[in-house]
């Protein structure tokens, strides 16, 4: 049913519960095996395939049809829902999605004694369950064709539109098919509230008639506009981006005489949002790509200040015990030493902003440990159809 693959054995399995990638388990063989595009506890028929990775033989599955099927099963709107696997989860019903994240949370809480009684809120929804990806990267394949490659097999897949990305990103895609042969990779970012576009490489085709290899593409959030270059980071999920910055604001508790550390900031989204109701703020990130365009972004704000600098050593040299620090760290969470110096400084107040459960739990577990307790676990969905989860966490002293 998912399946476009050579299969050369299937078999007709009970499927266990979601692994951190978003497939289910199943046994086969005497052996646990991940199986794709099925939900716990349906008995399905699974196309069985095999491959080497570094020498060592991986088996998995794809659901090939299901035999008792679960009653939040829906059929994947996607054609290329299961030979692409962007997307993890287009065959479960959105609400039961939204299930399945804020348990992913708590389950991953579970592996710490001071966490495992915490309450998880229910997850937020996004405004938007398709088009809302205004990041696309895409791989470039023989005379410029334009897909993906599965995450799984490596086999590319080309593709006409993705259900996930905004409906520019899609007629851009159409336009430029078949013309980039010139490339193996293309990125493309889409302004959804400016239509500003920022696509790299440079294209030198003469058939593409839309500019190429800009440097830099605005997107307006919380009524300013941001300058976003090609190496910063930016929420791929812009208007959920406005719910979560407000989320953050609220959560810091500020009053007009609040310093504020905005650990991480990127291109000053938070910065921004907290700018109004903090003395001070302390924007630090170390990508000075990123820094630059903060600077732009936040022109006219005068109580915030920049810091081009690893963020456990901006923190350790802080002349003052901040009001709040918010914590916004790449997947793999955050550096030890950056725990540390929150420690040493004991900020009154946490908010921590992740993408992974299984990193923020073991950095909430450091804290906890430290002084801090957890006062709200607020999980927001910021990539519906996938496995993916953002969590806002805040924290007080109790020290």
């Amino acid at each position: 049913m998912l399946d476009t693959f050579e299969n050369t054995e299937t078999a007709r399995l009970k499927l266990g519960e979601f692994d951190s990638l978003g497939d289910t388990s199943a046994l086969y063989e005497n052996v646990e095996i991940k199986v794709f595009g099925g939900i716990p506890n349906e008995e399905v028929l699974v196309g069985i395939h095999r491959y080497n990775k570094r020498r060592k033989e991986i088996t998995f599955g794809v659901v090939l049809d299901v035999i008792v099927r679960s009653e939040h099963r829906i059929e994947p709107p996607c054609p290329y829902f299961g030979p692409c696997s962007g997307c993890q989860w287009q065959h479960i019903d959105y609400s039961y999605q939204l299930i399945i994240k804020a348990n992913e949370v708590k389950n991953q809480f579970q592996a710490y004694a001071e966490l495992s009684e915490l309450n998880v809120q229910p997850t937020l929804p996004s405004p938007d369950i398709f088009n809302y990806r205004n990041h696309a990267r895409f791989t470039v394949r023989k005379e410029g064709e334009l897909g993906f490659v599965n995450r799984i097999t490596r086999r590319f897949v080309a593709i006409d539109s993705c259900k996930l990305m905004t409906a520019g990103i899609n007629k851009l895609l159409t336009l430029l098919q078949g013309k980039v042969g010139e490339t193996s990779q293309l990125s493309v970012r889409h302004g959804i509230n400016t239509n500003e576009w920022l696509i790299q490489p440079i294209i030198k085709n003469p058939q593409v008639e839309m500019m190429t290899g800009q440097t830099h593409y605005r997107e307006l959030l919380h009524n300013r506009y941001f300058r976003v270059a090609s190496p910063s980071f930016f929420q791929v999920n812009t208007l959920q981006a406005e719910t979560l910055g407000k989320i953050v604001k609220q959560n810091c508790n500020l009053s007009g005489s609040s310093n504020v550390v905005d650990a991480y900031a990127g291109v000053g989204t938070f910065s921004a949002v907290v700018s109004k109701e903090a003395s001070k703020v302390i924007a630090i990130e170390e990508s000075g790509a990123a820094i630059k365009d903060a600077k732009i972004n936040l022109a006219g704000l005068n109580n915030i200040e920049y810091i081009e600098s690893k963020t456990e050593d901006a923190i350790l040299n802080l002349p003052f015990k901040p009001d709040a620090v918010i914590l916004d760290p790449p997947r793999y969470g955050c550096h030890i030493e950056v725990l540390k110096s929150i420690l040493i400084k004991l900020p009154k107040r946490i908010v921590y902003v992740s993408c992974d459960p299984t990193t923020l739990a073991r950095d909430l577990s450091y804290l906890v440990k430290g002084g801090y307790s957890v006062i709200d676990v607020q999980p927001i969905d910021m990539f519906p159809q996938t496995h993916h989860v953002e969590c806002v966490v805040t924290l007080n002293s109790n020290l």
